[in-house]
């Protein structure tokens, strides 16, 4: 098959860029105690991997490798990982993890207001000492280090924690900076001489991934190139991100004095307060880890499955059907989207595990078998919630195709719901009330009302 243009232009790139000492050294040096993995273009290298030496990286360029990317967690020998371990047998080989906040949207300025509301909260909380990077695309990346973080709360080992306090944090941070962040965004996006065009919802936009923070998760590693963009994924300061432009990840004109260390020296245990800060929250609002309550926050806190009856692929909104053909992007945000909608209807375990298995065949290239065996772990162990609701999140997946259904209801599942009740009430229409079970509308079936004769004042009163 012959290579496109955007390809060749990153393959030519790839040789002379990598080649520099100072990239290899950058890499190298980041990659200790992590497990690596190459990007071949389009698709993924072998897991678990490492860099054992310096020059490995430059091998794996010849091979054909792009990029390269890694994890949060922190190993004791990442090549020791397999997707045959067990949940206490990947702790027993976990060191640690570092926080990463992941933020992206389709304006890097609004990913910049994002950075800098997070620095300037978590310096507040005293943590000063951040690394932030350029994602190589839209957005940023910012690391917390292991080193900042408490290696114990009330006789719980932080390392045994990954993914549930990371997810807490992330939770946290967003709920915290929101107003702010809603605030900022309107002003350039809504305001005199708007810069983009008007976009109510443009908050939601840069909002960090919950999905990103999952076991063995990899991220693209500091000045690792972009293939999409042919850009470098540059360290910055704080004071270097305001006037950040994309020119400035150029890698031919990254000289060696600018390349900078991605993980700070944070001083020890300097995320302590942020930490505890946020798990108090995540308790006073319900918001515990899996094993411990099994709740959720929001306005699906009392969310209890549904058991449909006779769902057939039919029944399903068009953004799930398409999604359901396999897609090339967004993958991770796709399998979210799969279960937490198949829970939500009370689809058997069996089936469900089956339905996403036939959807990753034909996905290109399909998630590793490991990353889904880990998702489903983690769905199974905690209260189901609702999918995404509808519009943004599938738009940016390209699976959005709305239909004239879907101009009534917010979230897959309403769509789910009333097809399901047409279909087994032979179309009769729909009377439904508000159900506190799940926040959403219940359908049920109600009696047609017999009007009541009248009966004259006269007959009621003996006149004649």
């Amino acid at each position: 098959m012959e290579k496109s243009f955007k390809e060749t232009r990153v393959r030519n790139l790839t040789q002379l860029y990598y080649s520099r000492p100072e990239i290899q050294k950058a890499l190298f040096e980041f990659a200790k105690n992590r497990e690596i993995s190459p990007r071949y273009f389009e698709g993924f290298g072998k897991r678990p991997d490492s860099f054992e030496y310096i020059g490995d990286v430059f091998e794996l360029v010849k091979k054909g490798a792009t990029s390269f990317h890694c994890s949060e967690e922190i190993w004791k020998n990442p090549l020791d990982i397999s997707t045959d371990l067990n949940e206490q047998e990947l702790d027993e080989i976990r060191i640690g993890w570092d926080f990463l906040l992941d933020i992206d949207s389709k304006y890097i300025d609004y990913s910049k207001i994002m950075a800098q509301q997070i620095c300037n909260f978590l310096k507040f909380h005293g943590v000063t000492n951040v690394g932030l990077k350029f994602s190589g695309s839209k957005g940023f990346h910012l690391i917390i280090p292991w080193k900042a973080f408490p290696k114990e709360i009330n006789g719980v080992k932080t390392s045994d924690k990954f993914p549930e306090w990371p997810r807490i944090l992330l939770n946290y941070i967003s709920e915290k900076i929101n107003p702010n962040l809603t605030k900022e965004i309107t002003q350039i996006s809504m305001g005199p001489g708007a810069k983009y065009v008007r976009d109510y919802e443009a908050s939601k936009e840069v909002i960090p991934d919950l999905i990103l923070v999952s076991p063995r998760h990899l991220f693209r590693m500091p000045y690792s190139l972009h293939e999409k963009t042919a850009l470098a994924s540059i360290v910055l300061t704080a004071q270097e991100l305001e006037k950040f432009d994309l020119k400035d990840a150029d890698p031919m004109k990254l000289s060696p004095e600018k390349i900078k260390e991605f993980t700070p020296d944070s001083r020890e245990g300097e995320a302590t307060e942020l930490l505890t800060q946020a798990l108090d929250w995540a308790k006073q609002n319900e918001i515990d880890s899996p094993e411990e309550n099994k709740k959720v926050s929001g306005k699906y806190a009392n969310f209890k499955k549904i058991e449909l009856k006779n769902v057939s692929d039919a029944q399903l909104p068009p953004c799930i059907q398409k999604l359901m053909q396999g897609i090339v992007d967004g993958k991770k945000r796709g399998l979210f989207a799969l279960l937490n909608l198949f829970r939500s209807i009370g689809m058997e375990k069996e089936l469900l595990e089956k339905k996403i298995e036939e959807w990753n065949k034909k996905n290109n290239p399909p998630l590793k078998k490991g990353y889904i065996k880990s998702q489903l772990e983690w769905s199974y162990r905690r209260k189901p919630i609702m999918p995404p609701n509808c519009k943004e999140f599938y738009q940016g997946i390209a699976c959005c195709q709305p239909d004239n259904l879907c101009t009534k209801i917010k979230n897959p599942v309403n769509y789910v719901m009333r097809k399901n009740w047409a279909v087994n009430n032979s179309g009769r229409p729909s009377a439904y009330s508000k159900s506190k079970s799940f926040g959403t509308k219940k359908f049920k079936n109600k009696k047609p009302k017999v009007p009541k004769k009248k009966t004259s004042k006269k007959k009621l009163s003996g006149r004649d």
